[in-house]
Parts: structure tokens; sequence; C-alpha cells
């Protein structure tokens, strides 16, 4: 297996691995990383609870090769935090039982961060459509549209 140094930004940090070329982003981030808040759900890219943004675009942490974010800047769930205060997003999906067992809360809060940064006051629809690609089998997605337009108030 072929060997790969990569270079990248993790949560406003400079990262340099070395890594065999076939790693998942997902097994760097919390194998080599030490960030487990990132979760593996379905392992094929559908569930979304690997979500992470690459240069400010969600991605599927779990079917993207680690080399592919060699020169990115990679923002994880632990990376959202200012400063370590929760965001008015974070806050809100507390708020507003935007989660209850906590497996697709990292994603879920990646993409609508990801949302709020594409269009800063979505409508309902807007928001429904755009998290299509988490899933979700505990709240029945309504705490967490409410939690995402109630944080659209705070931007």
């Amino acid at each position: 297996m072929s060997r790969h140094t990569i270079r990248f930004s993790l949560n406003g940090h400079a990262r340099e691995l070395e890594i065999d070329a076939a790693r998942r982003l997902i097994d760097v981030i919390r194998d080599d990383c030490g960030l487990t808040g990132t979760k593996e759900g379905c392992s094929v890219g559908v569930c979304g609870a690997c979500s992470v943004l690459v240069n400010g675009e969600v991605a599927s942490a779990c079917l993207l090769p680690a080399p592919y974010v060699d020169g990115a800047s990679v923002i994880t769930i632990e990376g959202v935090a200012v400063d370590g205060a929760l965001t008015p997003l974070q806050e809100a999906f507390i708020t507003e039982g935007g989660f209850q067992c906590g497996i697709c809360t990292p994603g879920q809060i990646i993409s609508a961060t990801a949302l709020l940064v594409a269009h800063p006051r979505p409508t309902e629809d807007e928001t429904r459509e755009w998290m299509m690609g988490n899933l979700c089998r505990c709240t029945g997605y309504h705490g967490i549209t409410r939690a995402i337009q109630k944080a659209t108030k705070s931007v």
C-alpha cells in the first residue's frame, strides 16, 4: 500500500500526517486525530452522520479518501463552537429538542451550519430539502427543523 503525507487544516489547526493511500477521512479524524465527534452510521454515504465541511462544502467522511483533503480546510463538529462557546445553532438544537440519541447530531449540525452560510434565512421547505442527506431515527425531524429556523433569527 502506498503512503502519502497530507497537510491540511483541521478545525483551524495545521495537521501533517503520513497515511496509507486508502484511508478514509473519518478514520483519520477519529483514530489519528482523536476527534470522535464525527460518527460513522451507514458507511456508504447515505445517513449523513459523518458529515464534515471540506473547504466549506458538506462531505461524507466515510466515503472520502483522506488524501483528498491534502491542502484543504476540514471542519468537524469539534470545530463549530467559537472559542468554546456554542453557536446559536447548537443552542437551538438543545432548546428545540433537535436531538435525542445524539448519533446523527454532529452531522446534522455540520449540514445545518453549511445551510446557514449558504442561505442565512432559509424557509422551512428549503431547510427540509437541504437536510435530506441527514437521517435521524429519533426526532421525526420536527425539532431539527425548529432548531434551524430558530437559529436563522440569530444570523
